[in-house]
């Protein structure tokens, strides 16, 4: 689901907090993929841009601007507590910056 749709289907998620995990995160492919925790819900949610992203050699990031509707949302788990979910992605700011990471995190949340 896009963006829009993933808020849109439940008023909750735009009411809430939101507690960020990395923006960083790659798929195998290198897409660049955003991980966050919605804290009404409780729900773990990866947000996939629709390109790949590239840094230069300076280190900065280069990404080609995308619309809303083509930003992917899939909701990874539902986690009831911050306490929890702290203890499954511990470590996670080091597992981020690795190709396929985002794998990291289905593993740890399974």
């Amino acid at each position: 689901m896009d963006i829009e749709e993933f808020y849109d289907a439940d008023p909750r998620r735009r009411e809430s907090d939101e507690i960020e995990f990395g923006r960083d995160w790659k798929d195998a492919s290198g897409y660049r993929t955003e991980l966050s925790w919605v804290v009404d819900t409780g729900e773990l949610y990866a947000m996939r841009e629709p390109g790949a992203v590239d840094i230069d050699m300076f280190g900065d990031v280069i990404a080609e601007s995308v619309s809303e509707d083509a930003i992917l949302v899939q909701v990874l788990a539902t986690v009831t507590s911050r306490e929890e979910l702290d203890r499954k992605l511990a470590g996670w700011e080091d597992a981020m910056p690795e190709r396929g990471s985002i794998d990291w995190v289905r593993q740890r949340i399974s």
